[in-house]
């Protein structure tokens, strides 16, 4: 097989947004964050069973760590690989303090309806990720955790959140694979811990790859002993 990617697909994600796709195994989604400053909320699904679904407590434990970035996989509630990091440029990525509400973000940066504010108004990933749902036949039980992409939380000495500010420069990028079929839902609303002020979430360009299939020597299966029985529970999966 051909190491060489295609691109099949670009476009630019509005500040503010929701946006899903079902990610074929074996095609990849690259983010950029345009501007600098972006957060997007993302959400896992096995496309072919949406009861199996991102898992973060065993994502974390399994492979030792309290963030995401590159070498990292996203396990399912089943064990196998949904979507794995291939590429990196900050080395940090949120999975812990999951996405806004409208209480959040009107705590954050006050009240601002569609009635007064139109296309400025305040969304919050919420009820942007309730409606994308309804698109699959889910609702808001489906709700899962989400991976915060350009965002940086550290976790002090006592337990506390601290939220880091300026972490993610304009023109960085994050690669997921797709090692499953996943359902991605992606929402660029800003960060639950952001600091507030003007509303101006920021916007990320996306770009839908095909990819090779992970090998036996694939970085993100080698870099736990852990990943290297997630990937071939994956494998048997599609047998």
């Amino acid at each position: 097989m051909s190491t060489e990617t295609s691109v099949l697909w670009e476009e630019s994600l509005p500040g503010g947004s929701i946006w899903s796709h079902v990610f074929k195994r074996g095609t990849a989604l690259r983010v950029t964050d345009t501007e600098g400053g972006a957060n997007v909320s993302v959400l896992f699904y096995n496309a072919d069973n949406f009861v199996e679904r991102y898992n973060m407590p065993d994502t974390l434990k399994c492979q030792h760590t309290a963030h995401l970035t590159k070498g990292h996989c996203l396990y399912s509630d089943m064990g196998r690989v949904l979507a794995s990091i291939t590429h990196d440029d900050l080395g940090w990525h949120d999975p812990l303090a999951g996405f806004s509400n409208k209480a959040i973000v009107t705590r954050q940066f006050g009240e601002g309806s569609y009635q007064t504010l139109r296309n400025d108004w305040h969304t919050n990933a919420h009820d942007l990720i309730l409606v994308e749902l309804a698109k699959y036949g889910m609702n808001e039980r489906d709700f899962a955790a989400s991976v915060n992409l350009f965002s940086k939380v550290v976790v002090e000495e006592d337990g506390s959140f601290r939220y880091v500010e300026g972490h993610s420069p304009a023109g960085s990028t994050v690669e997921l694979r797709s090692d499953m079929n996943t359902l991605m839902i992606l929402c660029t609303c800003p960060h639950p811990m952001a600091p507030g002020g003007a509303w101006a979430p920021k916007p990320v360009g996306l770009t839908v790859k095909r990819v090779p299939l992970p090998t036996l020597h694939d970085p993100c299966r080698l870099s736990r002993p852990e990943n290297g029985r997630g990937f071939t529970l994956t494998e048997r999966y599609f047998l």
